[in-house]
């Protein structure tokens, strides 16, 4: 305007003209630009209200396709979970990120699990960051996308759903580099920094997720740290050390199970009176092979559906345990059960009884069957996680049904019993300090060959007198006198016997 103003002053009135030109043509171009909006406008409305949603939906793939022929980005999508269980790949994009490409960014998700030293990394929701492989610039991005509220069985809704994914992007002609060799070489870190870094957890079935299908909340971890190791197992050495064997040789003999045809799993049956030691063998197992530990309670799980997907949301390395076998549900012998029914139908007269209806028929609601659990440890689902131990343990494993305890379903059937005298000198190294050498040692296992005592009660005994500041010596005695006082109860309970027998008679 400057300008104009300028040659206005100088009269020119070429100058003038000029400008009148000037003028008259913005004027035509605002004309035009107005009408270019009113077209589109007319153009949106009449795609919007008069052609058919077929034609919409052809229309927006046309002009997808033609963008992404302009577009030279290739995206690789990896969702947080698949159709049936965690993507391992998503675990492991974040640990990699979480080492190598998060020292610049802008913000950082910190985590620090329990008895974890140091915290771990990871790309937050919403954020990019960037890395480089072999020179090929590449571009990670954490989606989230938020889902509206679902209503599950009998009316229940459940909680909104956020889906998590990472986005890759790269250059297309960069397609093979990246799918060949760049993911592979992603898993291959995440592996040495996971095993580096890797804090083993003790995960239970939850018990609020009937109704849900939310599988992140099938099973709730806690860290394990449970202390236990074969040196400190209460047991015979030679049952120890076997054991040992037994677990190093089936981890070790992958190429072997698949060349047979087998599932690369193994089933232990620890038996025994209560405090034995089996919960200890457990620990000392997972801590042998750095194994998780899931510990199954049966009476949580409303189905045998929910059980398979239990399974199913495992992971490799793991070890699987059901406490308690003949407790949890209903796995009793099915021909001691039928000849029971039988007995009574025989011993009463009239009408046969009605056979009792299911606590899960009367409730509306499915439980889990022998059939199911069954299935659970050795069926097609078995297979579908990986490398994994089945424990069950039991005091009586003679209510069990022999279909649990065949060879393939409990490969090993390990009896803890009470303790003996290679037992209680680890007890007592362990919780007293004390060797072979001490005065009362012979005859401590002189006793225990002739009274019931289990690990825990002698273990018991020594950390009475540890808490009471009484000393090795003085636990030594204390455990002695124990013994001493249960054979005499033993004498006196037979010398009964035998004197109710006699009066019998």
């Amino acid at each position: 305007m400057q300008n104009i103003e300028l040659s206005l002053r100088g009269g020119r009135s070429g100058e003038l003209g000029e400008f009148h030109r000037l003028c008259f043509r913005h004027r035509l171009d605002d004309a035009a630009i107005g009408s270019v909006f009113a077209t589109l406008l007319f153009l949106r409305t009449a795609y919007r209200d008069f052609l058919p949603p077929e034609l919409h939906r052809f229309i927006s793939f046309l002009l997808r396709d033609l963008m992404a022929r302009f577009n030279n980005n290739a995206k690789i999508v990896i969702e947080e979970y698949d159709a049936s269980s965690h993507n391992e790949l998503y675990g492991a994009v974040q640990i990699y990120l979480g080492a190598h490409c998060l020292d610049d960014a802008a913000v950082v998700r910190l985590t620090k699990h329990r008895d974890s030293p140091l915290p771990a990394a990871s790309l937050p929701a919403y954020h990019t960051t960037y890395d480089s492989f072999q020179g090929i610039p590449i571009e990670w991005k954490s989606v989230v996308v938020a889902q509206a509220d679902g209503s599950g069985p009998s009316g229940r809704s459940s909680r909104p759903a956020e889906h998590h994914s990472l986005k890759l992007t790269f250059h297309n002609r960069h397609r093979h580099a990246v799918r060949s060799l760049y993911i592979p070489h992603v898993l291959e870190e995440a592996k040495r920094i996971a095993i580096a870094s890797r804090q083993r957890r003790l995960f239970t079935n939850r018990a609020d997720t009937i109704y849900g299908d939310d599988r992140r909340n099938l099973w709730s971890p806690v860290p394990f740290s449970h202390p236990s190791t074969f040196d400190t197992l209460a047991i015979d050495p030679a049952l120890r050390d076997d054991i040992r064997r037994d677990l190093l040789r089936f981890v070790g003999r992958r190429d072997y199970y698949a060349r047979v045809g087998r599932s690369w799993k193994r089933g232990y049956l620890l038996h025994g009176p209560p405090g034995t030691g089996k919960t200890s063998l457990i620990a000392a197992i997972a801590n042998l092979l750095e194994f998780d530990v899931y510990d199954l309670e049966l009476t949580a799980v409303h189905s045998n559906t929910a059980l398979r997907r239990l399974l199913a949301s495992t992971t490799p390395k793991s070890v699987v345990v059901i406490e308690d076998a003949d407790c949890s549900l209903d796995l009793t012998d099915r021909k001691k059960k039928k000849k029971n029914k039988q007995d009574e139908k025989n011993a009463k007269t009239g009408e046969a009884e009605e056979e009792p209806t299911p606590a899960s028929d009367r409730s509306g609601f499915s439980t889990v069957s022998l059939s199911g659990v069954l299935n659970f440890v050795d069926g097609l689902w078995s297979s579908s996680v990986g490398e994994r131990l089945m424990i069950l343990t039991t005091n009586h494993p003679e209510r069990l049904d022999p279909a649990m305890l065949r060879p393939g379903r409990m490969d090993r059937k390990i009896h803890l019993s009470y303790c003996g005298p290679e037992a209680f000198r680890v007890l007592a190294r362990n919780y007293l300090e004390v060797g072979e050498e001490h005065p009362r040692m012979v005859e401590a296992e002189e006793l225990l060959r002739e009274v019931e005592m289990t690990p825990a009660e002698v273990a018991e005994v020594f950390m009475r007198c540890d808490a009471e500041g009484e000393g090795a010596d003085a636990a030594m005695d204390e455990v002695v006198i124990e013994m001493r006082r249960r054979k005499q109860e033993a004498a006196a309970a037979s010398v009964e016997e035998i004197q109710g027998e006699c009066q019998g008679n």
